[in-house]
């Protein structure tokens, strides 16, 4: 499948005669198939005046973890194998779904919320395993991994484009208007209040932003962070972690735009 200049399928574009100067890996935010795609669609349309092709490595649901050490691991070196050498940079989508599912955003809360009055009060405190400091540690450690490879695969000069989605809206939506099994259950399960459910939603990504925005320090000529939070408003949502196509459109112009066109990719 390929949408212009972005591709989600490395023979069709082999097919097409091209090949790859921008790897995207990453998750649903990358991958999302619903009609108006993904931030990918809008995005390959930024960079399509520099004459740029996209490749889409990972897939929905996809974890930091499994793009260094689980499913996707071998996608990922391939990838890097075959396009390094001709590539201008990489675009991350990583760490979402480290807590965005019932089963991973549930154990980061504490058992009994009613009586707390501020969102980092409901999340489990220090950093053994299920707790925020944990989970944002892991998200960490997987992440530099991955930037280490790519910086020892591809030619030197590439750069590397990280983003920390938006605060979503836990509103209980799944696809198509169907029941969410993400944010707002795990959320109700964790008996939190109602008034807290956004702001909860809002502390788990400014600690990712923390987190990444810690990595892009560490190397800041080729590391850079998309800073893309209070962009959407609850219309903008299709449902609990998904943009509707204006939305995704609306992030990728307003905030990877700039970033991009200030390193020449745009």
């Amino acid at each position: 499948m390929n949408f212009e200049n972005v591709y989600w399928d490395a023979g069709l574009m082999a097919d097409d005669a091209h090949s790859a100067s921008i790897l995207a890996i990453g998750d649903s935010w990358f991958w999302y198939p619903f009609p108006g795609g993904s931030l990918l669609n809008p995005l390959g349309r930024v960079v399509a005046g520099k004459q740029h092709t996209l490749l889409a490595i990972g897939n929905n649901g996809a974890e930091a973890y499994d793009y260094v050490h689980g499913k996707y691991k071998t996608l990922v070196r391939t990838a890097l194998q075959q396009h390094g050498a001709g590539l201008s940079a990489v675009f991350l989508s990583g760490g979402g779904n480290d807590f965005a599912g019932f089963n991973d955003l549930r154990p980061l809360l504490k058992g009994d919320c009613r009586k707390f009055k501020t969102a980092a009060a409901c999340f489990r405190p220090g950093e053994e395993e299920r707790t925020l400091g944990w989970l944002m540690k892991k998200i960490a450690e997987n992440t530099s991994l991955l930037i280490g490879q790519i910086f020892m695969m591809a030619r030197p000069g590439t750069l590397v484009f990280l983003h920390n989605y938006d605060y979503a809206f836990p509103s209980g939506k799944g696809v198509f208007g169907g029941k969410s099994d993400w944010l707002k259950p795990a959320l109700a399960a964790a008996k939190v209040p109602a008034k807290l459910h956004h702001a909860c939603i809002k502390h788990l990504i400014d600690r990712l932003t923390k987190t990444l925005a810690a990595i892009a320090k560490q190397n800041p000529q080729r590391i850079f962070l998309v800073d893309s939070r209070g962009t959407l408003a609850p219309s903008d949502w299709a449902n609990e972690l998904h943009p509707k196509p204006a939305g995704f459109r609306k992030l990728a112009e307003q905030k990877w735009q700039p970033v991009l066109s200030a390193q020449g990719l745009a």
